[in-house]
């Protein structure tokens, strides 16, 4: 099957041959998750649940890890 990649657009094989798809290569996979880990890409979410959250985290006092 071909797919294109959601970076560059090229056309490239959905199989087992290419370890990076839905990518056509490393770099198109590398550049998307920098703009994940950049929050240029964001999934869009019940806000209530996210501050219910955040709240619920900050509630708890910090335990550091035993040495």
């Amino acid at each position: 099957m071909k797919i294109k990649c959601p970076y560059c657009s090229k056309e490239n094989d959905w199989s087992s041959d290419n370890p990076f798809r839905p990518f056509c290569s490393e770099r198109c996979k590398l550049i998307d998750f920098g703009a994940w880990a950049k929050e240029e890409h964001i999934i869009s979410g019940n806000s209530e649940i996210d501050d219910h959250m955040s709240e619920d985290n900050n509630s708890r006092p910090f335990k550091p890890p035993d040495s």
